[in-house]
């Protein structure tokens, strides 16, 4: 049993807590309330399950045939379990998780007869449903899609590793500690309610164990360019020579800029400078209400024309590598496009980290974006000024509920642990904000509208934008398993550009897969010659190396100009250092 003491403590906290978090909460929606009441169902779940559910009455032998399958695997499960517990027999499952699912990996699942039945009984049940939500014929691809994503949100919330009476290694950790676990849980819930200011903001790690510049983005380096919308970092350099050309990075404004400058033994920002670049990184503004107004083009005029402007300013080189990491690629894009059209040629060479140029199947986060959940963002967005930091960070962790959401539930309220200390998972919870007018553009004319591959179908500073036009040298690094940017609609963009292009595919995800030094000896990538129009027919053609994709790069942006000077140090040029890196605009928390 738990010590009384503590028990008394902690149900006394607990309501004094629990009486602000109400209060907060109730005090919030009262602010929200007209844009929160609006529209019964914004995100039009119900109306894609209708319409899924009409077309399976439709025709009914296939729902039919599904149901018959599912009972006689539950039959066979039936009989098994019995098998095993009345004569101890070893049985095959009648059905296995996937080898990557962690969610299983307590071996009493499978050691133990009761919970290997839950286990397998459940894993049924999913595949069931997974199966009556394809089985819809003719079902509009838009709600065919949005009935898949939402069905594996439930399936994956109703797994029984989420639950107390229903998950073995909760159950043992309760046994031995007399339930503290689930004391400290609740303790761990009220937290995150009370960050999330009524509404759940779970912790993913330690945040008392990183100080940005202090623990991560470390790498020495002055602010020497700034702007409302951005400061220009410069990095002090490792070599006694440089590449003549310095090198521009734009990261994405959905992230901080320090996802390629955690640790020094992952900063992909680090390895340039001592690979004898001059490195360059925008690190973007968090707007608030004040910044509503800036649009796309601002983005563009005030992020990398400025940084090109400040460059030549601080180095006196007008030629300049970049580099563009999703979002920020395609800004990127559109600057060489806008450049291109105005014979602007400081970009000598593009590369595209999992950047989405052509966004005709932009993967599950189609899902979020139909004309009736534009309709509710914008109205919120119009409210405020900005869209909520934190209401993006959900929509990217609903792509992996099972590792970013399900996972903590189950260690953090379920186990009672404190969150591990994780540098990657503090950038992930370190969110930010979107103004309004920006992001509707981004979210109308690129994602809803695909206007971007349409040449002149975009127009910015008076310049019709065309892709086609763009004749730089480009590599394109895209990511196999990449949830946000999917691989396939990356590689159209090599068949946009009209330059010498190279792509190459990493292993691993949208991060992972980026930031993955050489010095790890993790995730292999693929590369070839040959462009294909196909991406399936240029993965056939390709040729498997092991390890990092970063001094393949290296490689190929050394051969487009090997010229060296004396290393630049930040704040020598014509450009006075401002501050020291990582600068200030990086620090501003979406809650501050």
């Amino acid at each position: 049993m738990p010590d009384p003491a503590l028990m008394s403590r902690t149900m006394a906290d607990v309501a004094e807590r629990s009486q602000r978090i109400v209060a907060d909460f109730l005090k919030r929606q009262a602010q929200d309330g007209p844009v929160a009441a609006s529209g019964a169902d914004p995100m039009q779940i119900g109306h894609a399950f209708m319409e899924m559910t009409a077309r399976l009455m439709s025709n009914p032998a296939r729902l039919v045939q599904a149901q018959f399958g599912f009972w006689q695997d539950y039959l066979t499960l039936w009989q098994n379990t019995a098998r095993r517990i009345w004569s101890g027999d070893a049985v095959e499952p009648v059905i296995a998780e996937d080898s990557k699912d962690r969610r299983f990996k307590d071996e009493a699942w499978r050691e133990n007869e009761v919970f290997d039945f839950i286990r397998q009984s459940y894993l049924l049940s999913a595949r069931y449903f997974t199966n009556v939500a394809h089985a819809a014929d003719n079902l509009d691809p838009k709600a065919a899609q949005k009935v898949d994503f939402y069905t594996r949100q439930f399936v994956d919330a109703l797994s029984p590793s989420n639950f107390l009476m229903t998950n073995p290694e909760v159950l043992r950790k309760t046994a031995e500690t007399g339930g503290e676990n689930l004391l400290r849980g609740l303790q761990n819930l009220l937290t995150d309610l009370e960050r999330g200011k009524g509404r759940l903001r779970i912790r993913m790690t330690d945040e008392t164990q990183f100080r940005i510049g202090e623990t991560i983005a470390v790498t020495p380096g002055k602010v020497v360019f700034q702007n409302p919308l951005m400061q220009l970092i410069q990095y002090t350099p490792a070599t006694e020579k440089v590449l003549k050309r310095p090198l521009l990075i734009i990261p994405p404004w959905i992230n901080k800029f320090y996802i390629l400058d955690l640790r020094p033994k992952n900063s992909f920002i680090r390895w340039a400078v001592q690979q004898g670049h001059t490195v360059f990184v925008i690190s973007w503004v968090n707007p608030d209400e004040q910044l509503a107004a800036k649009s796309f083009e601002n983005y563009m005029l005030e992020g990398p024309y400025a940084a090109l402007d400040a460059i030549a300013q601080a180095t006196g080189e007008k030629a300049v590598n970049a580099i563009g990491y999703c979002l920020g690629g395609t800004l990127l894009s559109c600057t060489l496009a806008h450049m291109a059209a105005r014979k602007d040629t400081r970009i000598k060479s593009a590369t595209f980290f999992t950047t989405m140029l052509d966004f005709a199947e932009a993967g599950e986060l189609s899902v979020f974006i139909d004309e009736e959940q534009l309709q509710s963002l914008e109205a919120k967005m119009q409210k405020r000024g900005y869209l909520e930091g934190r209401e993006m960070a959900t929509t990217f962790n609903m792509l992996r509920a099972n590792d970013l959401i399900w996972s903590f539930v189950v260690q953090n309220y379920l186990m009672g642990q404190e969150p591990f200390p994780f540098d990657l998972l503090f950038w992930n919870d370190d969110s930010t904000r979107m103004p309004a007018a920006m992001h509707s553009f981004y979210l109308r004319r690129m994602y809803q509208q695909n206007d971007l591959v349409k040449p002149g179908g975009i127009t910015l500073a008076g310049v019709p934008l065309d892709l086609t036009k763009i004749k730089v040298p480009a590599y394109f690094l895209s990511t196999r398993e990449d949830h946000i940017a999917p691989w396939q609609s990356t590689y159209r963009g090599t068949q946009i550009l009209s330059g010498p292009v190279r792509f190459v595919l990493a292993a691993s995800g949208h991060i992972a897969g980026v930031t993955n030094p050489p010095s790890s000896g993790k995730y292999s990538h693929w590369a070839g010659d040959s462009l294909p129009p196909a991406p399936g027919e240029w993965f056939e053609g390709a040729t498997e190396f092991a390890g990092s994709w970063w001094p393949d790069w290296q490689r190929w942006v050394v051969a487009q100009d090997k010229a060296q000077v004396p290393a630049r140090q930040p704040g020598n040029g014509a450009l006075p250092a401002l501050e020291e890196a990582p600068g200030s605009y990086v620090k501003v928390m979406a809650t501050d």
